[in-house]
């Protein structure tokens, strides 16, 4: 009498075989082998995109803040020049003054016996700087502009003071006569001796920051 064991009943065996056959259907789905059209179009000649850059250059115009000052007396006035080039490819704007001392004393934590700062810009022109005449002159008609009013370095080392409000041109230059005061004011010394909190025998050690801030962005549809 045959022997029926281990064999699945035939209607598993197409069971199973229908299976089988769905799987392999779905793996063949899956593979996304399909048959269609397709159509791109591109830019023939690839466009260029470039970053521009923000520059500000310093340079002394005769005496500027290379050069040292010493034995400074109340009410005296010592006078530094400058130029400043906004000199990379983006247009600039807000222009600031600010400065620090290495070694604070009271000549930059005072605000009002300490050191003052005031500043002129000259438009025209470079300021022309004679030092065996010990003069300095602006080409401006009606002479030089007023930016910075006897501000108290103690005042901007923390708040900036503003050199230009507002738009800072790509390529422009500014000229600055930088004029640094110690107010005038009374001390006694008495028989050799200093008076307590005396603004005498000073120093400082000043590092001056012009900073400008990027133009505004822009959106541009051509």
């Amino acid at each position: 009498m045959p022997s029926h064991a281990g064999r699945a009943p035939r209607g598993n065996r197409r069971t199973t075989l229908a299976a089988v056959v769905a799987i392999g259907g779905l793996l063949l789905t899956a593979g996304g082998v399909y048959a269609g059209l397709n159509a791109v179009a591109t830019n023939t000649t690839p466009q260029t995109v470039t970053s521009g850059t923000l520059k500000l250059t310093m340079a002394n115009n005769g005496a500027g803040f290379s050069q040292n000052i010493s034995d400074m007396a109340p009410a005296d006035v010592v006078n530094r020049f400058v130029d400043l080039t906004n000199g990379g490819t983006l247009d600039a704007q807000n222009l600031t003054l600010t400065v620090a001392d290495a070694t604070p004393t009271k000549l930059t934590t005072d605000a009002t016996n300490g050191l003052h700062v005031s500043v002129l810009a000259c438009t025209t022109a470079a300021w022309v700087v004679n030092a065996v005449a010990n003069t300095a002159t602006c080409a401006d008609v009606g002479g030089p502009t007023t930016v910075v009013n006897n501000a108290a370095l103690a005042t901007i080392s923390g708040t900036p003071a503003s050199l230009v409000a507002g738009a800072v041109a790509q390529g422009s230059v500014y000229h600055y006569e930088i004029s640094l005061t110690l107010p005038n004011q009374s001390e006694t010394t008495t028989n050799g001796t200093l008076p307590a909190g005396t603004i005498q025998g000073l120093s400082a050690s000043l590092t001056w920051t012009f900073n400008e801030a990027q133009r505004a962005g822009t959106t541009t549809n051509s």
